[in-house]
């Protein structure tokens, strides 16, 4: 027999995705409206940020308005307000990195060392609470709270602090800013540590135990090692969508008296952009947080990758 003869027919498996939507009709029907919510809300509107290089005038439409090029971008760089606008930008998004992010974390640890199953669905109910309450509702608790005679002012004015309206003062007003959204936002966000943490193996606490390690070191050498996963890809996706901050709440909460320390970038687009219907100089200080978003996550991703074995892509 020849050698043509001896062959085995090669049988060529079919891919891609016509394959899969052929094969797998009921996934992609499910995944449609997410897939038309990006499109219709994500990917169809990037069409408008010709405005950002165009003197838009809405009677003369997008096409109709003169092209300036790049001169609201170096208009927004040279003006005063970059400077103060990038710098409470970047300072409020660290501190919420750094005091907001951690919480849940612990919070999720420390509940999960609790044995009383009532005590811990009781504690995870009234922290959940919040995040189901309305962020205009949320501020103006603050703002309540926080005036000459409210409850948080009573509370610093025993411990020394001068009787004022907190919201009026610039030097608080981020302090006051980051509470709210950890009170909001911590109980919520700890329910995908809490389903972390139920993938660890028990075993691995029963082999700590006879080897004498306490819970605390149980917690630094299985628990936290368990869920760095999650940890890394959840501070990835914050790092991602830092530059925009909590905006709405941010125009809530700020007044012109505050400006100096709570007006950011974002807060800066809605007040430029509607509020005085600069629509194209609001569209470039916009495309440049974005910018500055996609940089920021692709920088963090990458650092990722290099020091530990998790990242986005």
């Amino acid at each position: 027999m020849t050698a043509a003869a001896n062959r085995k027919p090669v049988i060529r498996k079919r891919t891609g995705y016509i394959h899969n939507m052929i094969h797998n009709p009921v996934l992609y029907l499910m995944a449609l409206p997410v897939i038309l919510y990006y499109l219709i809300f994500h990917f169809l509107p990037m069409y408008g940020v010709l405005i950002a290089f165009k003197d838009y005038v809405p009677a003369r439409g997008m096409l109709g308005s003169d092209w300036v090029g790049l001169s609201h971008f170096t208009a927004f760089f040279n003006s005063s307000y970059f400077p103060r606008l990038l710098r409470n930008t970047l300072a409020i998004n660290l501190k919420e990195l750094i005091f907001s992010f951690p919480v849940p974390i612990l919070f999720a640890i420390l509940l999960n060392e609790v044995r009383s199953t009532r005590f811990r669905r009781l504690s995870q109910s009234i922290t959940y609470m919040p995040h189901f309450v309305s962020t205009v509702v949320i501020c103006g608790l603050m703002v309540d709270f926080t005036k000459s005679t409210g409850v948080l002012t009573n509370l610093f004015v025993a411990l020394g602090m001068p009787r004022v309206n907190m919201l009026s003062v610039p030097e608080y007003f981020q302090g006051i800013f980051i509470g709210g959204i950890v009170w909001q936002s911590f109980g919520w966000d700890s329910i995908i540590y809490f389903a972390a943490l139920t993938g660890i193996d028990t075993a691995l606490y029963d082999a700590a135990c006879v080897d004498g390690a306490g819970r605390f070191r149980q917690t630094l050498h299985i628990t936290l090692p368990g869920i760095a996963p999650t940890i890394v890809v959840l501070m990835l996706l914050r790092i991602g969508s830092m530059m925009s901050v909590s905006w709405d709440r941010i125009v809530l909460l700020y007044n012109p008296l505050t400006y100096e320390t709570a007006d950011v970038l974002s807060s800066y687009v809605y007040r430029i952009g509607l509020t005085k219907m600069q629509y194209s100089f609001a569209t470039a200080v916009s495309l440049f947080n974005s910018v500055i978003n996609i940089l920021l996550l692709i920088g963090a991703n990458s650092l990722s990758k290099r020091v530990s074995e998790n990242s986005l892509w």
